[in-house]
């Protein structure tokens, strides 16, 4: 009888715990730390204290931030809002363009396997009286530009679509989508979280007038994130959501986190100075691991378009294993699986279930997300492992067995409970 997988060697420089949930969270790179350090010490002013040298400094340190924020994503300095993260932006752009522009009309699209900071805005508008389109996406995870210009009538004031989606990785064509908005005087909100600082992203050529933006993603701190609002051709309006003090022009009262700040604007300084070979690195890490584990498992698929993806990103269903054991197996490696995403319950991600994949396909996918510290070795380890386990898993499968002998399980009459 077989006791369980024997453990996978643990190769030279390999440290376990290995962190591969790089789209839930990212490390604080050391540089951003050091760059914030002062902030979090001597330099503690508030930046809206204008009579002396400690608010100064503060105030110049935030200024400085927001520069490196906007070259990042080709904007101006004037155009960077900075918030408490993307939850916050998401909800800033949408609620507040809804209740700005509700004299011009009322009707918002966005796509079914948008962020749940989204999502559950539009849900929260639909109550106050807006009229929601959910945009079907392709089994490849991407939108049908034609649905979105059949979607546009003469109410509609806003398009929200994300450029990367945070489970499967798939790139929205931003570009087309920001050029449709713009033909029919239409406000293009982007949630770009996953894809700033990972693949290109010029706010102008792209046509975005809104895109949030969140510092813990490109190894930066939690708890601070940013919200471009383009100043011309279209100048956009937002009405505030927090009042009090009417700080980062009027939109955004509160004291501003200024250590936070300072990390956002070195991340994306960092992001910026590295951006093509740091995708490509992580591109080839991520296609080691793919192709490790497609050589040696079958009845594997890649959830969402390879071709257009974000280079850290392996979403992998692993079919006639159960997600959940998979992660159990493979505890010492930090991956997510493709249920219990946003929740504590074990239903499968809406994400995967707008594919069109089936429950049991849903529920074996594992989110592999590559990041900047990640090294060949743990790639091979993290891949050795999950072999090991999948083998084992299947092992202990009816249903793998079956299809292995060519039975079709779609024809089996299961017995009734």
């Amino acid at each position: 009888m077989s006791t369980g997988p024997s453990q996978a060697e643990i190769p030279a420089g390999v440290t376990l715990p290995i962190y591969m949930d790089n789209h839930a969270t990212t490390p604080l790179d050391p540089r951003v730390l050091e760059a914030m350090m002062p902030y979090l010490t001597t330099k503690f002013g508030n930046a809206a204290s204008r009579n002396h040298s400690f608010g100064w400094e503060a105030e110049q340190a935030v200024d400085a931030a927001r520069e490196q924020v906007a070259k990042l994503i080709g904007a101006t300095a004037k155009e960077i809002i900075f918030t408490s993260g993307a939850t916050e932006s998401d909800n800033l752009a949408l609620k507040g363009i809804a209740e700005m522009y509700r004299e011009r009309g009322n009707h918002i699209i966005t796509q079914v396997t948008e962020h749940k900071a989204v999502l559950d805005t539009c849900k929260r508008l639909e109550k106050s009286g807006c009229r929601v389109t959910y945009l079907p996406v392709k089994a490849d995870g991407t939108i049908d530009l034609e649905d979105l210009r059949r979607a546009i009538d003469d109410k509609t004031i806003l398009v929200s679509i994300m450029a990367a989606n945070n489970e499967i990785g798939v790139l929205q064509p931003v570009r087309e989508i920001g050029k449709i908005c713009h033909e029919r005087g239409v406000l293009f909100h982007t949630d770009a979280v996953q894809a700033v600082g990972k693949v290109p992203l010029n706010v102008i050529d792209d046509c975005v007038d809104v895109a949030s933006i969140s510092a813990h993603k490109i190894y930066g701190p939690k708890g601070v994130g940013a919200l471009y609002v383009r100043r011309r051709n279209p100048r956009v309006q937002i009405a505030a959501q927090i009042d009090g003090g009417g700080h980062e022009r009027g939109m955004r009262s509160g004291t501003l986190n200024v250590p936070g700040i300072v990390g956002l604007g070195k991340a994306c300084e960092l992001a910026q100075e590295n951006l093509l070979q740091e995708a490509s690195r992580t591109q080839c890490l991520r296609d080691r691991l793919k192709t490790k584990l497609e050589a040696e498992l079958d009845y594997v698929h890649v959830n969402g378009s390879m071709e257009h993806r974000l280079p850290g990103n392996l979403n992998m269903s692993f079919v006639y294993v159960e997600g959940e054991s998979l992660l159990m197996g493979i505890n010492d490696v930090a991956v997510s699986s493709g249920s219990a995403c946003t929740s504590a319950t074990l239903e499968p991600s809406y994400v995967l279930k707008a594919l069109g994949l089936g429950d049991d396909v849903a529920h074996s996918s594992i989110r592999f997300g590559l990041g900047r510290f990640n090294t060949e070795a743990e790639v091979d380890y993290v891949a050795a492992k999950v072999i090991q386990v999948v083998r084992h898993l299947r092992e202990l499968s009816p249903l793998y067995e079956m299809v292995k002998d060519g039975v079709d399980l779609t024809k089996v009459q299961w017995a009734a409970h």
